[in-house]
């Protein structure tokens, strides 16, 4: 590395699991009591999750840097307004980091979850990572939570575990939960219906729990065909249990 690169400082992911700060790892603890500079992004408006998590573990004269998205729900994904409003707010959010980064300082950006696995920070990862020095700091995700809570383990033996997101269409969702042994579906929200009806078509529902914030002061768990037809909220994650091999 040449000297250039030696003066810059380093962006962390720092992932801070899903809820539960005492379920973040010692070295995310360790990053974020230390760090004069602390990024998350949230709403426009809101406090943002990934804020509330991680409370008053910042240091009183820290520098933070919300990001908030200029757009969430309000155009849908298939309208290509989405993608160039997202693509200049990520390009926007990691100049900030670079200019900082530039002038010789460390900064942690906070991830709920793990920071790769579907989360924002992926997006200032790949716009980074080639001319600035990143760190990622793994951690536990929210799915892990989401079956931890219900009691049961999700897989066993050779069991085949896939990761679904509820914005795939119904036939797409029915397909894969055919083929797998045990079933993780994120990004419910206004798909539940959807998910429910891909579900029945697979003879999956009624093996189906609904798990809403998870690890979370209001952690809720309950079979998916007794919930009704509530809405789920944001941070909800479907699992389906597998049934493999066992000794």
């Amino acid at each position: 590395m040449n000297d250039d690169a030696n003066s810059k400082g380093t962006i962390w992911g720092v992932g801070i699991g899903p809820g539960d700060p005492e379920l973040m790892s010692v070295k995310a603890d360790r990053l974020l009591r230390n760090s004069r500079h602390v990024a998350y992004f949230r709403k426009a408006g809101r406090t943002g999750q990934a804020r509330r998590i991680i409370g008053d573990m910042l240091c009183s004269d820290v520098h933070e840097i919300a990001m908030e998205y200029p757009v969430t729900t309000e155009i849908p994904l298939t309208d290509p307004r989405y993608n160039e409003i997202l693509s200049a707010f990520y390009a926007d959010c990691a100049k900030r980091l670079r200019d900082l980064s530039n002038a010789g300082e460390d900064v942690v950006v906070v991830s709920e979850g793990d920071p790769f696995f579907y989360g924002s920070f992926m997006h200032l990862y790949t716009r980074l990572q080639n001319d600035h020095p990143v760190e990622v700091v793994p951690a536990i995700t929210g799915m892990s939570a989401a079956w931890a809570a219900t009691g049961v383990p999700i897989t066993w033996g050779d069991d085949v575990l896939s990761v679904l997101m509820g914005t795939l269409p119904e036939d797409e969702l029915a397909e894969h939960m055919v083929r797998a042994d045990a079933l993780v579906i994120m990004k419910i929200g206004r798909n539940l219906n959807k998910i429910r009806d891909a579900l029945q078509r697979a003879g999956r529902f009624e093996a189906a729990w609904l798990i809403e914030y998870a690890a979370m002061p209001n952690q809720s768990v309950q079979k998916l065909c007794e919930a009704g037809d509530k809405v789920a909220p944001y941070f909800s994650i479907i699992v389906v249990h597998g049934n493999g091999r066992r000794p």
